[in-house]
């Protein structure tokens, strides 16, 4: 099994872990219906997605 031959220092451990930070999500506007949502996704409010009707909308269901 590995065992490390020297301590990993606090700069070097630091290092290696400054891509873990959380990022924030990008945020666009729809296309369709001008609200805001996160890119890449299906729109919450309208259920389109790259100009496509992915989700029924409520008025449409009755």
């Amino acid at each position: 099994m590995a065992h490390p031959k020297r301590k990993t220092s606090k700069s070097k451990k630091r290092m290696r872990r400054s891509h873990h930070a959380l990022q924030s999500q990008v945020v666009t506007d729809c296309s369709y219906c001008g609200e805001m949502m996160v890119s890449h996704r299906v729109c919450t409010f309208c259920g389109h997605y790259k100009g496509r009707s992915v989700l029924r909308s409520t008025e449409e269901q009755t």
